[in-house]
Protein backbone atom coordinates (compact mmCIF):
# COMPACT_ATOMS: atom_id res chain seq x y z
CA UNK A 1 0.00 0.00 0.00
CA UNK A 2 1.41 3.28 -1.02
CA UNK A 3 1.50 5.95 1.35
CA UNK A 4 0.42 9.58 -0.04
CA UNK A 5 1.65 12.84 1.47
CA UNK A 6 -0.60 15.88 1.95
CA UNK A 7 1.59 19.00 1.22
CA UNK A 8 -0.28 22.04 1.94
CA UNK A 9 0.64 25.63 0.46
CA UNK A 10 -1.18 28.78 1.51
CA UNK A 11 -1.07 31.91 0.16
CA UNK A 12 1.99 34.23 1.47
CA UNK A 13 2.05 37.36 3.10
CA UNK A 14 4.16 39.08 0.13
CA UNK A 15 2.13 37.58 -2.69
CA UNK A 16 -1.00 39.11 -0.99
CA UNK A 17 0.09 42.55 -0.35
CA UNK A 18 0.37 43.08 -4.36
CA UNK A 19 -3.36 42.98 -4.01
CA UNK A 20 -3.71 45.36 -1.39
CA UNK A 21 -3.88 49.10 -1.08
CA UNK A 22 -1.47 50.74 1.40
CA UNK A 23 -2.48 53.34 3.78
CA UNK A 24 -0.64 56.77 3.01
CA UNK A 25 0.35 59.43 5.16
CA UNK A 26 1.07 63.32 3.68
CA UNK A 27 4.78 63.96 3.93
CA UNK A 28 5.94 64.58 7.34
CA UNK A 29 8.31 67.07 8.04
CA UNK A 30 10.10 67.60 11.44
CA UNK A 31 11.53 70.87 10.91
CA UNK A 32 7.58 72.08 11.45
CA UNK A 33 7.13 74.00 15.00
CA UNK A 34 4.43 75.50 16.49
CA UNK A 35 5.39 78.64 15.69
CA UNK A 36 4.66 80.41 18.84
CA UNK A 37 5.37 84.11 18.01
CA UNK A 38 3.32 84.75 15.35
CA UNK A 39 0.62 83.56 17.64
CA UNK A 40 1.01 85.67 20.59
CA UNK A 41 2.04 88.45 18.73
CA UNK A 42 -1.41 91.35 17.86
CA UNK A 43 -1.04 91.58 13.82
CA UNK A 44 -2.32 95.18 12.23
CA UNK A 45 -2.98 95.91 8.80
CA UNK A 46 -1.34 97.80 6.61
CA UNK A 47 -2.45 100.08 3.46
CA UNK A 48 0.21 99.77 0.34
CA UNK A 49 2.51 97.56 2.11
CA UNK A 50 3.72 100.82 4.62
CA UNK A 51 3.43 101.52 8.38
CA UNK A 52 4.59 104.79 9.55
CA UNK A 53 5.41 104.93 13.55
CA UNK A 54 4.65 108.38 14.63
CA UNK A 55 6.42 108.92 17.94
CA UNK A 56 6.43 111.78 20.96
CA UNK A 57 9.87 113.63 20.66
CA UNK A 58 11.29 113.04 23.74
CA UNK A 59 12.23 116.80 25.24
CA UNK A 60 11.92 115.99 29.04
CA UNK A 61 11.36 112.89 31.42
CA UNK A 62 9.60 115.20 33.74
CA UNK A 63 5.71 114.31 33.14
CA UNK A 64 4.64 117.67 35.03
CA UNK A 65 6.32 120.70 32.53
CA UNK A 66 3.93 122.59 31.46
CA UNK A 67 1.12 121.59 33.83
CA UNK A 68 -0.36 122.99 36.89
CA UNK A 69 -2.47 121.65 39.57
CA UNK A 70 -4.84 124.03 41.05
CA UNK A 71 -3.74 127.31 39.20
CA UNK A 72 -4.89 130.44 41.55
CA UNK A 73 -8.06 132.42 39.59
CA UNK A 74 -5.60 135.43 38.71
CA UNK A 75 -2.58 133.33 37.79
CA UNK A 76 -2.05 132.72 34.34
CA UNK A 77 -2.20 128.79 33.04
CA UNK A 78 0.55 127.11 31.99
CA UNK A 79 1.14 126.98 28.20
CA UNK A 80 2.79 123.59 26.51
CA UNK A 81 2.35 121.63 23.39
CA UNK A 82 3.30 118.00 22.93
CA UNK A 83 5.70 117.76 19.85
CA UNK A 84 6.29 114.93 17.62
CA UNK A 85 9.43 113.32 16.30
CA UNK A 86 9.91 115.16 12.64
CA UNK A 87 11.57 112.15 11.16
CA UNK A 88 9.12 109.33 12.15
CA UNK A 89 10.27 105.58 10.74
CA UNK A 90 8.64 104.04 8.13
CA UNK A 91 8.38 100.11 7.97
CA UNK A 92 7.89 98.17 4.63
CA UNK A 93 6.52 94.63 4.60
CA UNK A 94 9.61 92.05 4.10
CA UNK A 95 8.33 89.33 1.35
CA UNK A 96 9.68 85.95 2.58
CA UNK A 97 9.17 83.89 -0.95
CA UNK A 98 9.68 81.03 -2.97
CA UNK A 99 9.07 79.28 -6.17
CA UNK A 100 7.40 75.71 -6.55
CA UNK A 101 8.56 74.03 -9.45
CA UNK A 102 7.23 70.52 -10.55
CA UNK A 103 6.58 68.52 -13.80
CA UNK A 104 3.61 68.10 -15.11
CA UNK A 105 3.97 64.61 -15.98
CA UNK A 106 4.33 64.13 -12.10
CA UNK A 107 1.38 65.69 -11.19
CA UNK A 108 -0.97 64.44 -13.92
CA UNK A 109 -0.03 60.93 -13.01
CA UNK A 110 1.24 61.03 -9.39
CA UNK A 111 -1.84 62.36 -7.45
CA UNK A 112 -3.59 60.06 -6.62
CA UNK A 113 -4.54 59.64 -3.42
CA UNK A 114 -2.79 62.76 -2.71
CA UNK A 115 -2.53 65.71 -5.14
CA UNK A 116 1.21 66.08 -5.55
CA UNK A 117 1.03 69.97 -6.36
CA UNK A 118 -0.90 70.38 -3.17
CA UNK A 119 1.12 68.85 -0.71
CA UNK A 120 4.08 70.29 -2.37
CA UNK A 121 2.80 74.01 -1.89
CA UNK A 122 1.17 72.54 1.93
CA UNK A 123 5.03 72.17 2.76
CA UNK A 124 6.41 75.35 0.96
CA UNK A 125 4.15 77.24 3.00
CA UNK A 126 5.52 75.48 6.27
CA UNK A 127 8.87 76.31 5.39
CA UNK A 128 7.70 80.09 4.62
CA UNK A 129 6.24 80.33 7.67
CA UNK A 130 9.21 78.64 9.74
CA UNK A 131 11.10 81.63 7.83
CA UNK A 132 8.77 84.31 8.69
CA UNK A 133 9.11 83.39 12.52
CA UNK A 134 12.79 83.65 11.96
CA UNK A 135 12.66 87.15 10.46
CA UNK A 136 10.77 88.33 13.24
CA UNK A 137 13.17 87.87 15.57
CA UNK A 138 16.45 88.38 13.23
CA UNK A 139 15.90 90.13 9.98
CA UNK A 140 18.58 92.90 10.19
CA UNK A 141 15.85 95.79 9.35
CA UNK A 142 12.82 95.14 11.73
CA UNK A 143 14.03 91.91 13.88
CA UNK A 144 13.54 93.00 17.08
CA UNK A 145 16.52 91.36 18.56
CA UNK A 146 18.33 94.31 16.21
CA UNK A 147 15.42 96.69 17.36
CA UNK A 148 16.23 96.99 21.38
CA UNK A 149 17.92 100.11 22.69
CA UNK A 150 21.06 99.71 24.93
CA UNK A 151 19.27 100.47 27.82
CA UNK A 152 17.02 97.35 27.57
CA UNK A 153 19.65 95.16 27.75
CA UNK A 154 20.68 93.41 30.44
CA UNK A 155 23.26 90.25 30.93
CA UNK A 156 22.78 87.04 33.25
CA UNK A 157 24.31 86.70 37.36
CA UNK A 158 25.34 83.66 37.64
CA UNK A 159 27.89 82.28 35.53
CA UNK A 160 25.45 82.52 32.89
CA UNK A 161 22.68 80.39 34.39
CA UNK A 162 18.81 82.19 34.03
CA UNK A 163 17.56 82.69 37.30
CA UNK A 164 14.89 84.13 39.11
CA UNK A 165 16.38 87.25 39.79
CA UNK A 166 17.53 87.43 35.95
CA UNK A 167 13.75 87.21 34.71
CA UNK A 168 12.29 89.81 37.97
CA UNK A 169 15.23 92.14 36.27
CA UNK A 170 13.74 91.72 33.14
CA UNK A 171 10.46 92.22 34.10
CA UNK A 172 11.44 95.91 35.69
CA UNK A 173 12.49 97.08 31.96
CA UNK A 174 9.27 95.82 30.47
CA UNK A 175 6.77 96.79 33.74
CA UNK A 176 3.74 97.92 31.89
CA UNK A 177 2.06 95.28 31.28
CA UNK A 178 4.69 92.61 29.87
CA UNK A 179 2.79 89.61 27.99
CA UNK A 180 5.34 87.01 27.66
CA UNK A 181 8.79 85.61 27.64
CA UNK A 182 9.85 84.61 24.33
CA UNK A 183 13.01 82.31 25.02
CA UNK A 184 14.62 78.64 23.15
CA UNK A 185 13.36 75.43 24.16
CA UNK A 186 16.72 75.05 25.97
CA UNK A 187 16.89 78.32 27.61
CA UNK A 188 13.26 78.05 28.81
CA UNK A 189 14.56 74.23 30.27
CA UNK A 190 18.09 75.37 31.92
CA UNK A 191 15.64 77.94 33.75
CA UNK A 192 13.69 75.26 35.05
CA UNK A 193 16.23 73.89 36.30
CA UNK A 194 17.44 76.70 38.14
CA UNK A 195 14.06 77.53 39.86
CA UNK A 196 13.84 73.56 40.51
CA UNK A 197 17.49 73.62 42.28
CA UNK A 198 16.44 76.85 44.37
CA UNK A 199 12.92 75.07 45.82
CA UNK A 200 11.18 77.03 43.48
CA UNK A 201 9.65 75.08 40.11
CA UNK A 202 7.87 77.35 38.16
CA UNK A 203 3.88 77.06 37.47
CA UNK A 204 2.44 76.59 34.24
CA UNK A 205 -0.74 77.58 32.29
CA UNK A 206 -2.88 76.16 29.52
CA UNK A 207 -2.99 78.90 26.75
CA UNK A 208 -4.16 77.82 23.48
CA UNK A 209 -4.46 74.62 24.88
CA UNK A 210 -1.01 74.31 25.62
CA UNK A 211 0.83 74.11 28.92
CA UNK A 212 3.83 76.65 29.38
CA UNK A 213 5.81 77.22 31.90
CA UNK A 214 5.46 80.91 33.60
CA UNK A 215 7.23 83.29 35.60
CA UNK A 216 5.35 86.22 37.75
CA UNK A 217 2.21 85.02 35.93
CA UNK A 218 3.59 85.24 32.43
CA UNK A 219 4.55 82.58 30.07
CA UNK A 220 7.65 81.29 29.19
CA UNK A 221 7.07 81.08 25.39
CA UNK A 222 9.72 78.84 22.99
CA UNK A 223 11.02 79.64 19.74
CA UNK A 224 13.83 77.44 18.01
CA UNK A 225 14.43 80.58 15.60
CA UNK A 226 16.53 82.52 18.65
CA UNK A 227 19.57 81.53 17.88
CA UNK A 228 22.22 79.58 20.12
CA UNK A 229 25.75 80.48 19.44
CA UNK A 230 28.55 78.75 21.70
CA UNK A 231 25.63 77.46 24.13
CA UNK A 232 24.52 80.75 24.83
CA UNK A 233 21.38 82.82 23.56
CA UNK A 234 18.99 85.42 24.73
CA UNK A 235 15.75 85.50 26.51
CA UNK A 236 13.15 88.33 25.45
CA UNK A 237 10.12 90.15 26.94
CA UNK A 238 7.95 91.53 25.26
CA UNK A 239 4.64 94.30 25.48
CA UNK A 240 2.12 93.96 22.61
CA UNK A 241 -0.52 95.47 21.10
CA UNK A 242 -1.28 98.78 19.75
CA UNK A 243 -3.67 100.37 22.86
CA UNK A 244 -0.92 99.30 24.61
CA UNK A 245 2.13 100.88 22.91
CA UNK A 246 3.97 97.73 22.49
CA UNK A 247 5.21 95.10 19.64
CA UNK A 248 2.86 94.53 16.55
CA UNK A 249 3.29 92.67 13.55
CA UNK A 250 2.23 94.04 10.04
CA UNK A 251 0.49 92.62 7.60
CA UNK A 252 -1.43 93.75 4.31
CA UNK A 253 -4.86 91.81 3.47
CA UNK A 254 -6.18 90.72 0.12
CA UNK A 255 -2.63 90.43 -1.51
CA UNK A 256 -3.50 88.86 -5.19
CA UNK A 257 -3.36 85.21 -5.02
CA UNK A 258 -4.49 85.05 -0.97
CA UNK A 259 -4.59 82.06 0.75
CA UNK A 260 -4.22 83.02 4.07
CA UNK A 261 -3.96 86.51 5.87
CA UNK A 262 -0.83 88.27 3.63
CA UNK A 263 0.10 84.83 2.20
CA UNK A 264 -0.49 84.22 -1.31
CA UNK A 265 0.02 81.74 -3.71
CA UNK A 266 0.38 82.29 -7.45
CA UNK A 267 0.24 80.24 -10.90
CA UNK A 268 3.68 81.49 -12.78
CA UNK A 269 2.71 79.37 -15.97
CA UNK A 270 4.55 76.53 -17.47
CA UNK A 271 7.44 76.37 -19.14
CA UNK A 272 8.73 75.01 -22.88
CA UNK A 273 9.47 71.75 -20.47
CA UNK A 274 6.41 70.93 -19.01
CA UNK A 275 7.85 72.22 -15.97
CA UNK A 276 4.57 73.99 -13.86
CA UNK A 277 5.79 77.36 -11.50
CA UNK A 278 4.02 78.75 -8.34
CA UNK A 279 5.45 81.61 -6.50
CA UNK A 280 4.61 81.50 -3.02
CA UNK A 281 4.63 84.56 -0.80
CA UNK A 282 4.18 86.04 2.50
CA UNK A 283 4.73 89.33 3.31
CA UNK A 284 5.47 90.65 7.23
CA UNK A 285 6.99 93.04 9.05
CA UNK A 286 7.16 94.11 12.94
CA UNK A 287 7.06 96.91 14.83
CA UNK A 288 8.29 98.47 18.48
CA UNK A 289 5.82 101.12 19.53
CA UNK A 290 7.84 102.31 22.12
CA UNK A 291 11.53 101.72 23.44
CA UNK A 292 10.37 100.03 26.66
CA UNK A 293 7.92 97.48 25.22
CA UNK A 294 10.71 95.15 24.81
CA UNK A 295 13.97 93.91 26.90
CA UNK A 296 16.38 91.35 26.21
CA UNK A 297 18.57 89.28 29.07
CA UNK A 298 21.38 88.24 27.14
CA UNK A 299 24.47 85.64 27.40
CA UNK A 300 21.80 82.86 28.71
CA UNK A 301 23.62 79.85 29.17
CA UNK A 302 22.10 76.60 27.94
CA UNK A 303 24.68 73.73 28.75
CA UNK A 304 22.86 71.71 31.30
CA UNK A 305 26.03 70.40 32.86
CA UNK A 306 26.29 72.75 35.79
CA UNK A 307 28.71 72.63 38.79
CA UNK A 308 26.27 73.22 41.45
CA UNK A 309 28.56 72.33 44.21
Amino acid sequence: MTETTEVRRTLSEQAARQLANATKTHAQWSGITPRWLPSFLPWVAVEAGIFRLNRVKETSSDVSDGVECSPKNDADLPETYIDYDPAPREYSLNAVTTVLDIQTRVSDLYSSPIDQIQEQVRLLIEKVKEQQESQLLNNVDYGLLNNIIPSQKIKTRKEGRPTPDDLDELITKVWKEPAFFLAHPRAIAAFGRECTRRGVPPPTATIFGTQFLTWRGLPLVPSDKLRITGNKTDILLLRTGEKKQGVIGLFQPGVPGEVAPSLSVRFMGINRKAVASYLISLYCSAAVLTEDAIAVLQDVQVDKYYDYA
